[in-house]
């Protein structure tokens, strides 16, 4: 990421977004999975805050190498702009840390990996969250956000953004049910820690998120669609795209993220959601083509890109329960189609 005045502009705008922010002012924020596609953009957020508003916000990342960071963050460990700690959220070693707010993001959230690290992907989601919970108890941590999926909801038949409390069916010996399983297992453990030790847990679920901080391995549509469009490559479609989602923009996703980490309800889950940007995938790879001036082509899928392929025909989400907390999002699809082609070309 190589940062501008203007992406910088796009951070501070978001920041208004979030209701009562300055609560994070002097807290100690840990976050797991920080360098992946939304986290960063929430550590830009804290850091920002630091910068501009001396908020004095104490920022540790979580992964499994300092070079992960150096990778994503270059020199910010050098300048203290944020901490490492060492993670795997695979592993059950005990953790031990003091913090405010842990933020539980690591996961396989790579289709490709979905079907080629299965156990893996379901020992991130609830090994992982399980050992954090393990130190909340221990260390009296204020709250523990924990980000789940749309993926969550399965398939229901009804073409309608789906509310909190809407759950179908999930083939449950499908490989690829990896994800969604263990992310509604881990939501459990949320439920069930909260009430066997008193631990103060929110639920976060995230739809299908685009932006500049795409890693060069996503293999995910709307990443290798935002890739074709910044190297001037006609945009590959192998569907006919007309499946439904909840698009949202990287700073959108992350200040919906703080927001319910400083404003949700105990116990309870938040779709993240914009709802200026509920379309089809068609409807993304054209505002892209059009942000980089390429042309949307269909190709037939192999055999292993269907294995990676959501099992949800429609994952469009509601946000009326997000916006209730006072926050509202700043990109709809035309303008974070726009930013995320300007950033990667720049």
């Amino acid at each position: 990421m190589k940062y501008t005045e203007e992406y910088w502009n796009d951070v501070e705008e978001v920041i208004h977004c979030i209701p009562n922010y300055k609560e994070l002012f002097h807290k100690t924020v840990f976050i797991t999975g920080g360098t992946g596609m939304i986290c960063s953009a929430a550590v830009e957020i804290l850091d920002l805050l630091n910068r501009k508003y001396d908020a004095d916000i104490r920022i540790i990342i979580a992964v499994r190498s300092e070079q992960e960071i150096e990778n994503r963050f270059p020199g910010w460990i050098e300048k203290k702009a944020v901490e490492y700690f060492h993670y795997d959220a695979t592993s059950q070693e005990p953790l031990n840390f003091e913090a405010d707010y842990i933020i539980h993001a690591a996961s396989n959230a790579n289709p490709a990996l979905y079907t080629k690290e299965p156990v893996e992907t379901m020992l991130s989601n609830i090994v992982g969250l399980h050992m954090l919970f393990q130190n909340a108890v221990k260390n009296g941590v204020k709250r523990v956000l924990y980000f789940s999926s749309s993926e969550v909801y399965g398939k229901i038949d009804e073409v309608r953004p789906f509310k909190e409390d809407d759950y179908g069916f999930i083939d449950i010996l499908n490989p690829r049910a990896c994800y969604p399983n263990s992310k509604r297992a881990a939501e459990t453990l949320c439920a069930s820690y909260a009430q066997e030790y008193n631990i103060d847990a929110v639920i976060v679920r995230p739809g299908h998120i685009y932006g500049p901080t795409i890693a060069p391995w996503d293999t995910r549509a709307s990443a290798q669609f935002s890739r074709n469009a910044v190297n001037g490559e006609d945009i590959v479609m192998k569907s006919a795209g007309l499946q439904l989602r909840s698009y949202m923009y990287t700073l959108d996703c992350a200040s919906a993220i703080l927001t319910v980490l400083l404003n949700g309800e105990s116990e309870n889950a938040y779709n993240i959601s914009n709802p200026d940007s509920i379309v089809t995938i068609r409807d993304i790879a054209n505002s892209l083509a059009k942000a980089g001036n390429v042309n949307v082509v269909y190709e037939d899928p192999s055999d292993i890109e269907k294995k990676g392929y959501n099992l949800m025909p429609n994952s469009a989400l509601d946000s009326k329960k997000l916006e209730s907390l006072g926050w509202k999002g700043c990109f709809n699809l035309e303008r974070g189609s726009e930013q995320t082609v300007k950033f990667l070309k720049d």
